[in-house]
């Protein structure tokens, strides 16, 4: 009993003395000391070559941010085309204490197009970094600083994976090399995970496909899972295939993992010729030919073919008797008569064409 009574009071007295030093503590504050942050560019002039992207470019530096407790900051290197910082954009955030950043041609290349900057023109560039605690609070912001630099014509922002049909059972055979450009893409879908093709497939013994990621590659596939219907990324699944040699419509989805294949009508109409024509070839008066597929007769396509910033239709026979458009760039289903299709970028392109369904879809070649 004494022991229980000793220890209650030994605990009494160990809060009493917690709240008193509780209450003696100071309140530790952080503040910003007024000196600013400075910041160097390794060069004060840049002119990007194209030709060796990954090659270094730029390094910026810059001395710590100053507060009055020592503490964890990261730090935020923004740009801008005008000193007044209107419209900054982001060129790399410092999730640590790290005072530096360097960026390849590519990356100086890339950023130059994303503040609006000319092709080949020699312009300003101004850089600042903000530091930042971990919550975004206690702000700073170094003196502005800037470069003249000559940027190349920027590849299109092309934010997409593209899925590839290979095998003997479908269009392209089993040429898995990155030059074979029969290969044609699944049409991308608003969902970034599903993808469907409609064409013509075929069947027999040892005839099926798979779809893959890169031409050129195995090393990201898709085929036949354990269950039907499903699939699987294992390189020794085995073929997909069809019960009947025919037109179908394949919608996959590689997040989940399935797939569908439903027989639709075969095309009953045929052309002669498929082309472009539209601004991107200058006029409405130029036709860029596209090249019919010996598997199925109703898919086209052109390889590295350089289309200007514009719009464009897909025509039959080199005639306004039959079109095809829609207001979707990269990829879609173009209509009959429908809008003419916007092009944002001057570029070289791998186009794909399908004159039964309107489905198209243009690669940027990197």
């Amino acid at each position: 009993m004494k022991n229980n009574i000793f220890k209650h009071l030994f605990l009494a007295m160990t809060l009493v003395l917690g709240l008193t030093s509780c209450e003696d503590r100071d309140i530790v504050t952080i503040d910003t000391v007024s000196a600013p942050m400075t910041m160097d560019l390794s060069t004060n002039s840049l002119v990007l070559d194209k030709n060796f992207p990954a090659n270094p470019a730029l390094t910026v530096t810059w001395t710590p941010a100053k507060l009055t407790v020592p503490v964890e900051l990261k730090y935020k290197l923004e740009i801008s085309s005008t000193e007044a910082f209107a419209e900054p954009i982001t060129l790399i955030t410092k999730d640590k204490s790290e005072t530096f950043a360097s960026f390849t041609n590519k990356e100086m290349n890339e950023a130059a197009k994303k503040i609006g900057l000319v092709a080949f023109e020699s312009q300003k560039m101004y850089f600042r970094v903000t530091s930042l605690l971990a919550n975004d609070g206690m702000s700073q912001k170094s003196p502005i600083t800037s470069l003249n630099i000559t940027p190349y014509l920027a590849s299109p922002t092309y934010d997409y994976q593209d899925l590839y049909l290979i095998g003997n059972g479908a269009v392209g055979n089993w040429d898995n090399n990155a030059t074979n450009k029969t290969l044609a893409p699944l049409l991308k879908t608003s969902n970034g995970s599903q993808y469907t093709f409609t064409g013509l497939f075929k069947s027999g013994a040892d005839v099926g496909f798979k779809i893959i990621k890169q031409r050129g590659s195995w090393d990201a596939q898709f085929g036949a899972g354990a269950a039907a219907g499903t699939l699987s990324t294992d390189g020794g699944s085995g073929n997909l295939s069809v019960p009947a040699d025919g037109y179908y419509k394949l919608s996959i989805d590689i997040d989940a993992l399935t797939y569908t294949l439903v027989p639709v009508a075969a095309p009953t109409k045929t052309y002669t010729n498929i082309s472009i024509i539209g601004t991107v070839n200058g006029d409405w008066n130029n036709d860029t030919q596209l090249t019919q597929s010996t598997f199925d007769p109703h898919l086209w396509s052109a390889s590295a073919i350089t289309l200007g910033e514009g719009e464009f239709k897909f025509r039959a026979n080199n005639a306004w008797d039959t079109s095809w458009g829609t207001n979707a760039q990269y990829f879609g289903t173009a209509v009959e008569g429908g809008a003419n299709i916007p092009l944002a970028a001057e570029w070289t392109y791998d186009v794909y064409f399908n004159d039964a369904t309107g489905n198209y879809t243009l690669i940027p070649i990197k």
